[in-house]
């Protein structure tokens, strides 16, 4: 998938669906996610995926509002819904030359301190 639009509508669409192999085929090897608000950062595919599975073990639902994409770069909009209620974020995306999501920067509204939860699955920066 080379267009940056499809590749995060995909991305979302299978994080919603929970469809992990799905999600995983969407990023690069060696995937870069960054949280600038918790200074949390997640460094390859396999690591990512773990993230996502385990650091958000409980029910929550994603609605894109828009996606805006242009060369390998795209921006979203989405409102997360969870156990705390629904709030918006806005996430930008970089495509690798062969189409897959390199990186990953996700801002939410207010700052927040890692979840020690999440604690084990990330390095802090």
């Amino acid at each position: 998938m080379t267009n940056a639009h499809d590749a995060v509508a995909a991305y979302w669409a299978a994080a919603e669906a929970r469809d992990w192999d799905a999600f995983g085929a969407l990023l690069a090897d060696d995937v870069l996610y960054r949280g600038p608000q918790a200074r949390e950062q997640v460094r390859g595919r396999d690591a990512y995926l773990r993230f996502n599975v385990e650091g958000f073990a409980y029910d929550w639902h994603i609605t894109v509002q828009r996606i805006v994409g242009e060369g390998q770069h795209a921006a979203s909009w989405i409102e997360a819904t969870g156990p705390d209620g629904q709030q918006p974020g806005l996430c930008f995306f970089e495509l690798a030359d062969d189409g897959r999501i390199a990186r990953i920067t996700d801002f939410w509204p207010d700052p927040y301190e890692l979840p020690d939860t999440r604690a084990h699955l990330v390095e802090r920066y």
